[in-house]
This record gives structure tokens, sequence and C-alpha cells, in this order.
């Protein structure tokens, strides 16, 4: 017969079990390594207050990102990179708003105010950025026909930014995503990057979401359901 010791330990040890992955995860310090990778999505002066398709408290992201950064001996960051008229853009379709949405040949589009067209100052980087050790910036939704928020594909699912493999070749095997906005680049971002193999966290303090039409709860479970592990800041060594 089991004693009260024993059955306090037992119920602890259960208790532990259901915990939620994300609070087991936080408990251990995770220190990047060599094989590790910071993916910096967007963080643009389009998706920051005063922009275009401002993200709400998306500036809140660039001292968390610029933090975090020191951590990982490699940073790759992202820019939106639109053409003037670009598809995505609800200004070329005639009677459509923004985040309406359109039926184009690789699927169903989400439309936007203009944004981060190339070489305009909405494109360009937030000037807040502290990182000068990243070593690529990788520019996407160039092609003026097909959107690209993930950094590895484009829109219409087959078309490569090349990420995938400039990663396998510096032999990295897990990726950390930050930037905006969680439930659009952000999410296609850490999905795809689990499509082509790699360990994924999205630093769910360093992202903002745009929400639209429950966006942002669609975005987080599917990454769930993908094995995308969701951590925030401090749950990565500093030291690193």
């Amino acid at each position: 017969m089991l004693d009260r010791r024993q059955v306090l330990e037992m119920l602890g040890t259960t208790a532990l079990a259901t915990l939620a992955p994300s609070a087991l995860l936080a408990a251990t310090s995770i220190k990047p390594d060599d094989a590790s990778a910071l993916l910096v999505i967007d963080v643009q002066n389009c998706f920051l207050p005063g922009g275009s398709l401002a993200v709400k408290e998306g500036e809140q992201v660039v001292p968390v990102i610029n933090k975090i950064s020191k951590a990982f001996a490699n940073v790759v960051m992202t820019q939106d990179w639109h053409t003037p008229g670009h598809v995505s853009f609800a200004s070329v379709h005639s009677g459509k708003k923004p985040f309406d949405t359109v039926d184009l040949p690789y699927g169903k589009q989400v439309l936007w105010p203009d944004h981060c067209v190339q070489g305009t100052d909405g494109a360009a980087l937030s000037k807040d950025l502290a990182i000068p050790h990243a070593e690529l910036i990788i520019r996407k939704g160039f092609h003026k026909n097909v959107d690209s928020y993930s950094a590895f594909l484009e829109a219409d699912g087959k078309t490569s930014t090349g990420l995938a493999g400039y990663l396998k070749g510096r032999k990295i095997k897990r990726v950390f995503v930050a930037g905006l906005a969680t439930d659009f680049c952000v999410a296609w971002t850490a999905l795809d990057a689990r499509k082509a193999g790699f360990e994924v966290y999205v630093v769910e303090d360093a992202c903002r979401g745009i929400d639209t039409q429950g966006s942002l709860a669609k975005a987080w479970a599917d990454m769930a359901k993908a094995g995308v592990k969701r951590i925030q800041s401090a749950d990565i060594a500093a030291g690193a």
C-alpha cells in the first residue's frame, strides 16, 4: 500500500506530465549553437508605426530581437520587396479594399495596402535594428504576380527563395523565427522550415500579429500541429 509521500510524488509526476510543452521547454534555457540560426522576418518601416501596413506594437519587437541576436552566430534577415502594382495590393483589384480576398492561380490571396515597394523608405529595414553580424538578407515578393510570405517558398508553394539550400549548406539544423507578422510571414516561414526538415522555434515576444478574421489563433494552431515550438526570448541563453 502506498504511503502519503509516494502518493504525493506520483501526483507531482502526473502534474508535470500534463504541463504544456512550452511550459516544459521554458524550464530549460536554450543555448543556440553553430547549427542554429535566427531568422528576422520583415522588420521594415511599412510594418512599423506610421507605415502603410503597420502591425500593432510592431516596434516592440526590435529591442527584443536586438537582444536575442547576440546569442546567435548565424542570423538571416528578410525583406518584403514588392514591385509597384503587385498582385497582392488591393489597389490593383477593382472594387476591392485592403483585407478583402481574391482567388489567384495559386490560391486565395489576402489583399493589402500598397507596402514595401522596392527601393522606397517603407521597404527599408528598421534603422533601430542593431545586428551587424547578420550574414544574409533574403528579399521576397519581387515576382509581380505571386505573393511571398514565407522566407523559404513563395505563395505558389513551389518557387524557392534559396534559403533552405543556404542553411543546409551551412549545416544549420534548427531555426528560431522572430519578426512581423506572427500570423503571416512568421508563421508561413516557420511552417515551411518544418517542411524543409528544420527544428523550428518561434520566439513569441519577438513577434507581433495582424490578426484579421482569426488569423492569429489559426497560425498558432497550424504551427503547433506542425511541431513548431513556441518560446519566449527569456528561454534563450543570452550568453550562448
